[in-house]
């Protein structure tokens, strides 16, 4: 094995273990199990540690071949931040201004997926910082199931990480937090894209132990 890939695998295994001793995270398998099967896993975002916290909850073969979807114009907004995330953490970068991008976010995702990893991508395109549960989601989770409709979409909700790790903070709090997985979400034949969107964002949302608890208070 070259330095590289031992590299990443290295620091994977040792993100995942501070992870768990950080956090004492725990995967909630509530409407799927672990699985050998290529996947889309797609999570609310409010930490720029969620991918992290995802990422150790899986199995290590799974988590080997997981890459996370994250904005280029942060991780190359300086050479330690590029290296950490190309050499290290071994993430998929996109460039979220349309506007400037010289490359196709969802040609790099589904040339990702053509060489058999798995993803992890954020749909509301960007952390949330404000005092919604869930902003509305972008259209590329829509583009990915309409390309890849034999990759499974796995909703997980992500509980507690805003605080471990809120924005602007180094060194994480150390607090309990849960991943938890629901059942997987398919793009119906024919079906509306605003309709996809609205269906697995609410996919999403019920996973949410906050959105629960409402429900059951009636």
């Amino acid at each position: 094995m070259s330095a590289k890939p031992l590299l990443r695998r290295t620091a994977a295994v040792a993100l995942a273990g501070l992870a768990r001793a950080v956090t004492g995270v725990r995967p909630i398998w509530q409407g799927c199990a672990p699985s050998d099967r290529q996947r889309i896993y797609f999570a609310n975002h409010a930490s720029h540690g969620d991918f992290i916290l995802l990422s150790a909850c899986l199995p290590p073969q799974e988590r080997e071949r997981t890459r996370a979807v994250a904005g280029a114009d942060y991780w190359r907004k300086n050479r330690i931040r590029h290296v950490l995330a190309r050499d290290i953490l071994n993430t998929v970068l996109v460039d979220r201004n349309w506007v400037e991008r010289k490359d196709d976010p969802m040609t790099i995702m589904l040339d990702v997926l053509k060489d058999g990893h798995s993803l992890i991508i954020f749909p509301e395109g960007t952390r949330n910082m404000t005092d919604e549960s869930l902003l509305r989601f972008r259209s590329g989770i829509y583009n990915l199931a309409l390309a890849r409709p034999d990759v499974e979409l796995i909703p997980c909700w992500i509980e507690n990480m805003s605080r471990v790790l809120p924005k602007g903070a180094f060194l994480p709090v150390p607090l309990l937090c849960r991943v938890v997985f629901g059942e997987p979400v398919m793009l119906g034949a024919g079906e509306d894209r605003h309709a996809f969107l609205d269906r697995s964002r609410q996919a999403l949302l019920e996973l949410n132990p906050e959105h629960q608890r409402a429900l059951e208070r009636g």
